[in-house]
């Protein structure tokens, strides 16, 4: 049979895709369905709904890449929404920054939307359930509220649950125009508190702030929660599917019970596991004592999964997306992702935007005692090897490197004795200089403890010599005399030690920070690099032969050039995280 266009579905007619538990009262009405299809045209209407009190990492970017693709692939819209109901912590730097990284992530949010531009809407909705005798003004404490939930089904009622209707209009009325301190008054739900559920237990929708907000600035005292906001704005802007984490599936009663005491459009809620990814964290609480006990350097810190992290680590926003397409979505609770399986998506699109350098980090000295003092050759290099033609990868582009008598290699790439396993340089041995020329190891200069300090070499000019293997970068003086430009290179391990922080290998809960690796960071100081790189411009790639993919960092200068390594260019480790 033909293949089914699921483009020119109707939005009920995806239900079935995306089921969750069932809840008695969260069906809509014959009318309600025809009433919102009418609005909607039976589109699917997703939305990705941010709180903007922080900086977002890489499991809102799955969250993205499954809510704005869903959407895309079905033919219908996806929201960017800030669910901003707690200026406390909420500020604008953070919105800011969230409609960057959406961008940067190729998402084109259908509106961008605040929950805070519905606060009147939402308002009316709080004395509409209170003229229903379904909430009321409540005067209990935080502390009194918590430690009465403690109780379960054993709790009491609140003194104030059954106070006249007009007494809690009143009193809302009052909350609204300050007449209470923080704290000293709830609008609390009137929902079941001796439901099975801890969510039925009446729920707080508004409590008093004064702070200004970032987006509605100071025209209210009064807030909604975000259960109580969440679900009506997802009925308002007329959302089909609104997905989330598994922690949200316990909401799923309150969330249907508020839509319907309202009476208005019911969204089909379908929860997916959230991600968590090895030798990392993602918990917010987790990433902010981070960053504020200087663990690590910022919210862009290379080694965090923050998105700004991420980034400036040197990730794409194509191999960020190739790793959440990639995990997919699963109804478990939790998906843990092996960092190898990022690095192997980030690896596969940085090859194709990546021009190839060479770099030494560790230089030691090697003299071709064959060529004049005085002389240089010029050798031409491709950006992209021959082989990426055929992925779409112009190789015409090219560089220049120069060869003088004096050569920098790297010291792991020289050993005085070595088996015939090692593919390095050794005395009487023969490499090649990559893209140049094959050099033989005539002798070496040591230090009194035995290191070496100087190689002499002599060069095959007459190309004589076959070299089937040991291939080395290099770096060369520019001009004779004059040394090669200096960087600085950041080199990135995992930031802990353990594949689950918190947990030894037994699953015993631990202390988390006790696991940072003390070496998920060594910076390289002068490293030699050819003179071009002093023009790399900060956001560049750049793949340095035989060492790994490198991204120029934000900070780095033309005469303090920076490259953070993004990844090695492979590694044991991936045939093993592609299995699991």
């Amino acid at each position: 049979g033909s293949e089914l266009d699921v483009s020119k579905l109707l939005a009920e007619d995806l239900l079935s895709l995306f089921s969750g538990r069932e809840i008695p009262w969260a069906k809509n009405t014959e009318d309600e369905i025809k009433a919102h299809r009418e609005r909607t045209g039976g589109l699917m209407r997703t939305r990705f709904p941010p709180e903007p009190n922080g900086y977002l990492h890489i499991g809102h970017a799955k969250a993205m890449n499954f809510n704005f693709g869903v959407a895309k692939r079905f033919g219908g819209v996806c929201y960017l929404r800030f669910d901003d109901t707690n200026p406390e912590a909420e500020k604008k730097e953070y919105i800011d920054n969230i409609i960057e990284n959406v961008k940067f992530l190729g998402h084109e949010p259908w509106k961008i939307t605040y929950s805070s531009d519905s606060f009147q809407k939402l308002y009316d909705f709080a004395v509409r359930l209170i003229n229903s005798d379904r909430a009321f003004v409540c005067h209990m404490t935080g502390e009194q509220i918590k430690e009465n939930k403690k109780l379960k089904k054993e709790q009491k009622p609140s003194p104030w649950r059954d106070r006249p209707i007009a007494e809690s209009l009143r009193e809302f009325d009052r909350m609204r125009r300050g007449f209470y301190a923080e704290g000293e008054a709830t609008l609390r739900l009137k929902m079941d508190i001796t439901h099975d559920n801890p969510n039925m237990w009446d729920i707080v929708a508004y409590r008093i702030i004064y702070k200004e907000h970032p987006h509605a600035g100071d025209r209210w005292c009064v807030y909604p929660t975000y259960d109580f906001t969440h679900c009506i704005i997802d009925s308002l802007e007329d959302i089909t599917h609104s997905c989330c984490t598994m922690e949200f599936e316990n909401r799923r009663e309150s969330y249907y019970w508020l839509l319907d005491e309202l009476s208005i459009f019911k969204p089909n809620v379908w929860e997916y596991g959230r991600l968590n990814i090895e030798s990392n964290v993602l918990s917010k609480r987790k990433l902010k004592q981070l960053v504020m006990d200087n663990h690590v350097s910022g919210w862009d810190d290379p080694r965090l999964l923050t998105i700004n992290g991420l980034r400036r680590r040197g990730f794409t926003a194509e191999g960020i997306n190739a790793f959440c397409a990639a995990m997919g979505v699963s109804r478990s609770i939790v998906v843990w992702a092996p960092y190898e399986r990022l690095e192997q998506c980030g690896r596969q699109a940085l090859n194709l935007v990546s021009p190839r350098r060479m770099v030494v980090m560790d230089p030691l000295k090697l003299v071709i005692t064959n060529m004049d003092a005085k002389e240089r050759k010029v050798f031409t290099c491709r950006d992209f090897p021959e082989t990426l033609r055929e992925l779409g990868v112009s190789s015409e582009r090219a560089f220049e490197v120069p060869l003088t008598s004096v050569v920098y290699i790297e010291r792991k790439d020289f050993r005085a004795k070595a088996n015939k396993k090692y593919f390095g340089l050794t005395p009487g041995k023969t490499v090649r200089l990559l893209h140049a020329v094959a050099v033989t190891c005539d002798r070496f200069d040591a230090d009194a403890k035995g290191r070496p300090t100087v190689v002499y070499c002599t060069a095959d000019w007459a190309r004589e010599k076959v070299v089937k293997k040991g291939f080395l970068h290099w770096v060369s003086n520019p001009e004779p005399g004059k040394k090669p430009l200096e960087v600085t290179v950041n080199l990135y391990e995992k930031l802990f030690t353990a594949e689950r922080p918190g947990q030894d290998d037994d699953g015993e809960k631990v202390d988390y920070l006790t696991q940072l690796n003390p070496r998920s960071l060594t910076v390289r100081r002068g490293c030699y690099a050819n003179a071009d790189m002093a023009s790399a411009k900060p956001g560049g790639h750049f793949q340095f032969e035989r060492l790994g993919f490198f991204y120029v960092d934000d900070a780095s200068t033309s005469k303090k050039p920076i490259f953070n390594r993004t990844m090695e260019l492979s590694s044991s480790r991936d045939a093993k995280a592609v299995q699991r």
